[in-house]
């Protein structure tokens, strides 16, 4: 996948006497690249999340288009989505969704079972990277949001992508943590060549991007 494509997007929260901005991703046609990044910011409420679930095929409340390449994700069948969630696209979404009885490890290796991605030294070298060493074998529900955080992270990345979807990834994190985790995620996009949406409320984080969108 190359290009993902959105077209005079609308959620249908939206009032209808609501216009389009410049520089805005409701209503106009907006073309994401491979390769690159991009920031979207808005205040809570506005729909961050949702844009992502629409990308993502969960959710279909909304007018406009949506494309991956040429292809409109209205075409896609369940099998073309188990392929694309599984090789095309990864998602850190903003309530994590991570299984609070597993363990950190747990949630990781769950995610590689289905990829075949990583070896369990990746993994490893993952987890100590961020600061998780002593904490992989804790249940999830038991860490912290930071930690969390951290532990969705590595999970979005053991999987094979062309774009990572990132909603709001930093939001419980310290300034440290936030430096750690942006160079890891900024490796893995150049040695992917892979594209990057980061929703957040307004902070720019670590990264440099091509574009930066409001919502």
């Amino acid at each position: 996948m190359d290009e993902l494509k959105i077209n005079s997007l609308k959620p249908f929260f939206l009032p209808d006497t609501e216009t389009g901005v410049s520089g805005g991703i409701w209503f106009n046609r907006i073309c994401f690249r491979k390769g690159e990044n991009y920031l979207i910011s808005a205040s809570s409420g506005r729909g961050k999340s949702s844009l992502f679930s629409f990308i993502f095929g969960e959710r279909t409340d909304y007018t406009g288009n949506i494309c991956f390449d040429d292809r409109e994700i209205g075409t896609l069948k369940k099998t073309d989505w188990q392929n694309i969630r599984k090789k095309n696209i990864s998602c850190v979404f903003q309530g994590l969704r991570l299984f609070s009885e597993l363990t950190a490890l747990e949630n990781i290796q769950l995610k590689n079972k289905i990829t075949e991605y990583r070896s369990q030294d990746e993994i490893d070298s993952l987890i100590e990277q961020s600061g998780l060493q002593d904490k992989k074998h804790e249940k999830t529900g038991r860490l912290s949001f930071g930690q969390q955080q951290r532990i969705a992270i590595i999970r979005a990345l053991c999987q094979p992508f062309d774009f990572i979807l990132l909603d709001e990834p930093f939001s419980h994190l310290d300034e440290r943590n936030i430096e750690i985790m942006s160079g890891i995620i900024a490796g893995e996009l150049k040695r992917r060549n892979a594209g990057m949406l980061l929703c957040s409320l307004g902070y720019s984080y670590l990264f440099d991007y091509n574009e930066k969108y409001k919502i």
